[in-house]
């Protein structure tokens, strides 16, 4: 019991670590790890009819119902985490950004196979083919669409945290990215610092009713629709390692809620064109270890994680 509850902790640190990356999601940790099924299978059971089963089981019954043991450990390893490595990670992407892209590069890559392979014989299909590209061309037209500019409002915010929270639980998709692209990102960090707890308990709200509809969505075309949409998943993930590219020239900034200028819209450039217009070492041989490291990384939990159901 005990192994078990550390081991969904760390997974939650994990997932954590992957948030805090724009361009990342939690969502291709849990897959990788086997948690994905699970998870969205205890958020689709957190539904109304949970009343019911109180009045005529109790609160027992409820809290086994929808693995409250599971979700309440991994929230806290997701929040320990972005609490924990929020300020490490931010310093990596400042300051030695390009070894931090190359590792969740070579993670990401992996990822993509290790989804591919749970596809059911036989893999390639008109459909399954068809899914993949659909997913790719979708997370590469989010990764370079110009970035949108939402007033602020009571209905925006609460759209803003129920599109955002749909894509922290899809492999490859970064739900902080969705709100730099919703224009939203700013707002949310300014009411974070600001402790406007208007808009984040709407942000909240949505994101609640966001995960709730989604979760049953999700695990619908999972079961009906097991290989297209594993399909559509891998296509998603490869689909986003443009935006994760390691050599990148920034084109425009933005304004953080600390008031530093961090990079809005880049460019990718191959590492000798990088040195020449950017100015700075490719460090070529680092990234080439850090991609084996995230690649190598992703085969270990493979193998020592349980299969997805």
């Amino acid at each position: 019991m005990i192994k078990n509850l550390v081991s969904t902790y760390l997974k939650g640190i994990a997932m954590g670590a992957a948030d805090v990356v724009p361009g990342v999601s939690g969502g291709t940790i849990a897959f990788i790890t086997g948690i994905y099924t699970l998870l969205l299978e205890s958020i689709r059971r957190i539904t109304p009819s949970l009343f019911s089963l109180w009045r005529r089981k109790g609160f027992k019954a409820v809290w086994q119902h929808i693995n409250g043991t599971f979700l309440c450990v991994l929230l806290a390893g997701i929040l320990s985490s972005i609490a924990g490595l929020a300020k490490g990670i931010s310093w990596m992407l400042a300051n030695h950004p390009i070894p931090l892209w190359s590792f969740f590069f070579g993670l990401i890559i992996a990822s993509a196979l290790h989804i591919a392979k749970q596809l059911p014989a036989p893999k390639i299909t008109l459909r399954t083919v068809l899914a993949a590209l659909i997913g790719i061309g979708f997370a590469y037209w989010i990764t370079v669409a110009n970035p949108l500019q939402l007033t602020a409002s009571p209905l925006t915010v609460f759209l803003s945290g129920a599109i955002a929270i749909c894509a922290m639980i899809l492999p490859g998709i970064s739900g902080s990215f969705i709100l730099l692209l919703l224009g939203m990102y700013s707002p949310i960090l300014d009411a974070v610092h600001q402790g406007q707890w208007d808009m984040l308990g709407l942000l909240a709200l949505g994101a609640i009713v966001g995960l709730l509809s989604f979760s049953h969505l999700l695990s619908w075309l999972l079961e009906r629709f097991y290989a297209v949409t594993l399909a559509f998943l891998t296509g998603l993930m490869l689909g986003t390692l443009g935006k994760i590219w390691p050599w990148k020239h920034t084109l425009t900034w933005r304004t953080n809620s600390s008031g530093e200028q961090v990079p809005l819209m880049q460019d990718n450039l191959l590492p000798g064109a990088y040195e020449a217009i950017v100015g700075h070492p490719a460090q070529v041989g680092l990234a080439v270890i850090a991609m084996i490291t995230g690649f190598v990384l992703v085969l270990l939990l493979e193998r020592f994680s349980p299969k997805q159901d």
